[in-house]
């Protein structure tokens, strides 16, 4: 029990199989488990039109705060989901971060240095509040079933599929799922069962985790920031990691080393020490919440396994300091669902899913390269390594080049797709980082008189970029393949970054970029043409449009070799 939060508690309702055992129902997608990754899951594919069943063998939200700084680009994901809005407006923004040797700081960043995004750099969030948001907002959405208490007990892959076995308190039933969406968590009895391993390193140190409530603020001027100590006076020769979260929670992450007994541990009279040790003797404050729990940085050999796909924590485990855990599952599920819901729709081929297995796992090793080094400087592993890190901290006092040799967590950041197969190379010359497989940077915009932003009009569905001076000078031709563009098979929406207003030609729709912001992110000039996948990453682009490079272009991003 907390005492900030009611957990809610989700209904169970008699599954319609066990009516008829002996029929087994077909499903088009399955997705098991229903944390933050399931649930995205879930909502992408039945925003795009599928209709999904969820599965989860619990009947409420996470306990504990457990994943807590959701990052720019995941709250740009969130809001194509329809529920980033909640996150921020409940959650705590920051964008600085501050790192300390001992008492002195030593090194701090701006995860957001430039002006005009819609989002912040980082949201803390309990995680139980992020689950909330997204099982509301797929409760409002007719195409998904959400079955609580409904636990997977096995998994049987086929040539078309997997059937699936789910226990519940009625008995037990079986269904075939055309595609399984497995997001079990990170000890997936899914994986387990199947016998694919994960492959990687566990690192012997243990961290303690400590949710506090305090009313009073702690510091007035870093009251949303992220604070790192190395070696503090109240907890030597260790490191402590401070948040803050929503409801006037903090959290505390402690040091422990690898020979600390977790159970002993999490006990209030070992816990509550630590923290007056920190905070005080005069500061008030409850006990929320006590975790331990012991970094590991693996991940499956691949993703894809027939029709069996594995998603965040299933797939992938790094350690909690930079935020990449549930960032990347939310990743891993916006690159997966408009793909498969091509390849379901019979518009693309079976192979496309392949790119969701070679694009994740390739931003999965970066992930695990970032998240190792952050742990080996975090707890080195030896004399001669502490001796350095010590050095480097020492030095970063004064000097700016030891500043950057400082690694405290390098945070979550996109995943920029630079070799995916999906990429229509550049044959033109751009500045900037929009290159082929980047995700779209933001900007804002006028639409219709009111002020928007860029990527509130991308995301779902390929666009087309294009810039014109006015939407008066687009020749004829320009507007017919437009229109036709909206109209094939697979549809391509344009849009026309003008410098004033217009009305908008058919299958369009006109942004006025009237702080120039798209066009310093895009490098955009009159002609400049900019193709995104529906996941809002740049599959090619051009300084003037062709039809036939366009849907070139447009056949590789769907996996049309």
């Amino acid at each position: 029990m907390l005492s900030t939060y009611t957990y809610p508690r989700f209904a169970y309702r008699k599954p319609s199989e066990l009516n008829a055992p002996e029929h087994v129902t077909r499903h088009a997608v399955v997705v098991v488990g229903a944390g933050p990754v399931g649930l995205a899951a879930a909502i992408d594919l039945a925003q795009h039109g599928l209709r999904v069943l969820l599965l989860d063998d619990d009947n409420t939200v996470s306990v504990g705060s457990r994943g807590l700084c959701y990052a720019k680009r995941t709250l740009e994901i969130l809001d194509r989901l329809g529920c980033g809005q909640p996150v921020v407006d409940k959650g705590v923004t920051w964008n600085v971060g501050r790192t300390f040797h001992r008492e002195a700081e030593v090194f701090n960043f701006n995860l957001l240095p430039q002006a005009d995004h819609c989002r912040p750099g980082m949201v803390n969030l309990q995680q139980y509040y992020l689950e909330e948001y997204l099982v509301e907002r797929a409760a409002a959405l007719p195409n998904i079933e959400l079955r609580w208490k409904n636990k997977v007990t096995s998994v049987t892959p086929q040539d078309d599929g997997a059937l699936v076995t789910v226990e519940t308190d009625d008995g037990s039933y079986t269904l075939h799922a055309d595609w399984l969406v497995v997001a079990d968590g990170a000890r997936s009895p899914i994986r387990r069962q199947l016998g694919l391993d994960m492959e990687g390193q566990v690192f012997k140190d243990r961290f303690l985790i400590a949710d506090v409530l305090m009313k009073s603020p702690m510091f007035a001027e870093g009251a949303a920031e992220r604070w790192f100590w190395f070696d503090p006076p109240f907890h030597p020769d260790q490191s402590v990691l401070l948040h803050r979260e929503a409801d006037d929670v903090w959290r505390i992450d402690f040091q422990l080393g690898w020979d600390a007994d977790p159970e002993l541990e999490k006990q209030p009279e070992r816990v509550t020490p630590r923290i007056r040790q920190m905070l005080g003797p005069d500061r008030a404050f409850e006990l929320e919440w006590v975790s331990v729990y012991t970094f590991q940085c693996r991940r499956m050999q691949a993703f894809r396994h027939g029709h069996v796909l594995f998603t965040g924590d299933a797939a992938h485990q790094v350690s909690p300091f930079g935020a990449r855990g549930a960032n990347s599952g939310i990743q891993d599920t916006d690159n997966l669902a408009w793909k498969l819901k091509l390849v379901i729709a019979g518009l693309a081929p079976e192979s496309l899913l392949d790119s969701y297995n070679s694009e994740r796992v390739a931003a999965a090793d970066e992930n695990l390269m970032n998240s190792t080094r952050s742990t080996d400087f975090i707890t080195p592993k030896s004399a001669v390594s502490k001796d350095f890190r010590n050095a480097v901290l020492t030095l970063a006092q004064e000097h700016h080049f030891a500043r950057a040799l400082v690694n405290s967590g390098r945070l979550s950041v996109p995943a920029y797709l630079s070799t995916s197969p999906l990429n229509t190379p550049d044959t033109d010359t751009f500045e900037g980082a929009m290159h082929p497989g980047a995700p779209l940077a933001d900007a804002p915009v006028q639409h219709q008189g009111h002020s928007s932003w860029l990527l509130a009009h991308t995301g779902g569905h390929f666009v087309l970029v294009l810039f014109v001076p006015t939407v008066a000078a687009l020749p004829p031709a320009s507007r017919q393949l437009i229109a036709s563009l909206s109209q094939q098979p697979v549809p391509v929406h344009t849009l026309l970054i003008t410098t004033e207003d217009g009305d908008a030609p058919a299958g369009a729709t006109v942004l006025v970029d009237n702080r120039q912001r798209v066009q310093e992110r895009l490098d955009g000039r009159p002609g400049t043409a900019y193709l995104l996948r529906p996941d809002q990453h740049v599959a090619a682009r051009w300084r003037q449009l062709d039809a036939a490079a366009l849907q070139a272009a447009l056949a590789r991003a769907i996996g049309h070799t």
